[in-house]
């Protein structure tokens, strides 16, 4: 396989997983912010989908570093 495709992948990967943290820690900033994380009250939806977003993006990550490993 062409050394293009491993650069790509690893590309890839590293704008996945910094991607993931930025969107984590900004939900978390912004949650504490706003007083909504830590408030009386439970916090919104948009706050838990923005951590699950996170969350897909670091294990796409994951996933795509075991496959450039695999690539040789």
């Amino acid at each position: 396989m062409p050394q293009i495709f491993k650069a790509l992948a690893t590309i890839t990967a590293w704008i996945l997983w910094i991607s993931g943290w930025v969107m984590g820690f900004s939900a978390f900033v912004m949650g504490i912010v706003s007083g909504r994380l830590y408030g009386t009250e439970p916090p919104p939806m948009v706050t838990a989908a923005m951590f699950a977003v996170a969350g897909f993006y670091a294990i796409l990550a994951v996933v795509v570093m075991r496959l450039r490993q695999k690539m040789g």
